[in-house]
């Protein structure tokens, strides 16, 4: 793969041959040449489970103090009786069977989605549309609920879901190179935190084998896990 004269020069300031404390990391990372756009920036995490076992799949979701730094457009599958309580908690749409119809359809222009327990009959229908793009509402993660206006706040205000691929790998975004040192920082151990207490109870040995943080356009940073989290 041809790389930039940027992503070179930014290879340059990398040891690989360390593993970063957080704060290193972070501010290591926020040195780096900028590109002409606000950079996301992101976790990757290579597991210690069998992604093959069913009962040792990882899901979670994270609060992170600072937020992504992104809008969330979040949509509710809900009945006539939740729509006040979405709309006043800020949903961008909410709707029933015609919201599952527009989306069956081919739309797909949010990022979260929210559904209440008895619309999921109907909204399972969805699966191969939004379950690849790990969009699914599931009772997890918490967006399956009656509360509505809770579980949009939560989506709103900073809340990351992560799920592990088939390889048994995940990743999140946790926010923008625009975000200041201390930020990023407590938001990466927020996330860090979270999977670790994701550790499903039949998975045994190392859970966690390596973590990495990069933005968008740059080279990765691989961190140094605490003895604590190497569980």
């Amino acid at each position: 793969m041809k790389r930039s004269k940027r992503y070179k020069e930014a290879e340059k300031l990398v040891d690989r041959n360390k593993a970063y404390s957080v704060d290193e990391a972070v501010e290591a990372l926020l040195k780096l040449p900028k590109t002409k756009f606000n950079e996301s920036v992101d976790v990757s995490v290579f597991l210690g489970v069998d992604p093959r076992k069913t009962d040792q799949a990882v899901r979670g979701s994270a609060k992170l103090p600072h937020g992504t730094g992104k809008t969330v457009r979040v949509i509710v599958f809900c009945e006539p009786d939740y729509e006040a309580q979405a709309k006043e908690a800020g949903a961008d749409i909410f709707g029933g069977n015609d919201l599952i119809k527009k989306v069956e359809g081919g739309w797909m222009e949010f990022d979260y989605c929210i559904a209440t327990p008895s619309m999921m009959r109907n909204v399972s229908k969805l699966g191969k549309v939004l379950g690849p793009r790990g969009l699914m509402p599931s009772p997890k993660n918490g967006s399956v609920t009656e509360n509505i206006g809770y579980a949009v706040n939560e989506a709103k205000g900073g809340k990351v879901d992560f799920r592990m691929s088939k390889q048994g790998n995940l990743s999140a975004s946790v926010g923008k190179r625009t975000f200041n040192k201390q930020q990023l920082t407590e938001n990466i151990n927020e996330f860090i935190g979270a999977l670790v207490k994701s550790k499903p109870s039949s998975a045994k040995g190392k859970f966690i084998n390596s973590v990495y943080i990069s933005s968008t356009m740059s080279p990765s940073f691989r961190l140094q896990l605490a003895k604590e989290l190497d569980v």
